[in-house]
């Protein structure tokens, strides 16, 4: 054990025994915390990876006794689903983020830059998806493009997922344009550029980074989406929280282990470019 830097070393060992223990323990309860909290955070992960190369696991073997890549296989077959699964997930991510950025950065912009009455109310609006319990609003939905034939669509389900990408996007968005100061507008429109103009050359560039992280986060929601894909896709739209739904429930943990990290990947990704992106001052400003 070695002394603390600060003291001499006849002042040390005059210390009670209590004193010199004391800076060992702080520094292994420590390192305990911190094991308890990676155990807690990487300890599923690291199940749920072995289980993607399971052959053979069962209790009370703590590990898995045969290693191999033929479920993977079974999941990528042409009947695995995985294909199409993945095929329509990220297809109705993308349209979700296109149709929610189209409404978010001119409703984002008026609430930023305009004197709206009611501004806040119009902001809690928006939350307004997310205050009800969503079983009960899919089910009424689901009845709803039943009688618009909707149900069972790609325009459906984006729909369904654009109700809660607008969210994230108009809070963002908002936060993003509000955060450019408006003089660097009035100056481009003192130029000679026009309204328009201005937007397109100024502030748009300058909340892109804001854009970005609104748009990762309306994406990385659309792919996660079970509970309104469910009701309103299934079975004609298979996606990937479907199938792992599906194989989850059905007791095959490697299918649905295999489901999940096609999952977890970009939103890791996503998530390291939004911390990038995401900026203080832009957080700062949600909600104002």
């Amino acid at each position: 054990m070695s002394m603390p830097a600060q003291l001499p070393a006849a002042r040390f060992w005059r210390l009670p025994l209590w004193g010199r223990l004391a800076p060992a323990l702080k520094w292994v309860l420590r390192g305990l915390i911190l094991g308890v909290l990676a155990f807690f955070i990487f300890g599923p992960l690291m199940n749920m990876l072995l289980w993607t190369v399971a052959e053979k696991w069962y209790f009370p073997h703590a590990l898995p006794l045969q290693y191999g890549l033929s479920h993977w296989e079974n999941v990528f077959a042409p009947r695995g689903g995985a294909l199409e699964s993945l095929h329509n997930s990220l297809l109705v991510a993308v349209l979700t983020v296109v149709v929610s950025l189209a409404l978010a950065i001119p409703a984002g912009y008026a609430l930023a830059r305009l004197n709206l009455p009611m501004r806040g109310l119009i902001l809690l609006a928006f939350l307004i998806p997310q205050a009800f319990p969503s079983l009960t609003v899919y089910v009424n939905i689901a009845r709803i493009f039943y009688e618009i034939r909707l149900n069972g669509t790609i325009p459906g389900v984006v729909l369904v997922h654009v109700s809660h990408g607008l969210v994230y996007a108009v809070w963002i968005a908002t936060a993003a344009f509000a955060a450019v100061e408006s003089e660097l507008e009035q100056a481009a429109r003192c130029a000679g550029a026009g309204r328009l103009r201005a937007f397109a050359d100024v502030t748009l560039p300058l909340a892109a980074p804001g854009l970005m992280a609104s748009a990762i986060f309306v994406f990385l929601e659309s792919l996660d989406e079970f509970t309104g894909s469910y009701f309103v896709g299934a079975p004609d739209v298979p996606m990937l929280p479907l199938l792992l739904y599906t194989a989850g429930a059905g007791g095959n943990y490697q299918v649905a282990s295999i489901t999940a990290l096609l999952l977890l990947i970009p939103s890791v990704l996503f998530m390291l470019v939004v911390e990038r992106f995401l900026k203080a001052d832009v957080l700062s400003r949600v909600g104002r």
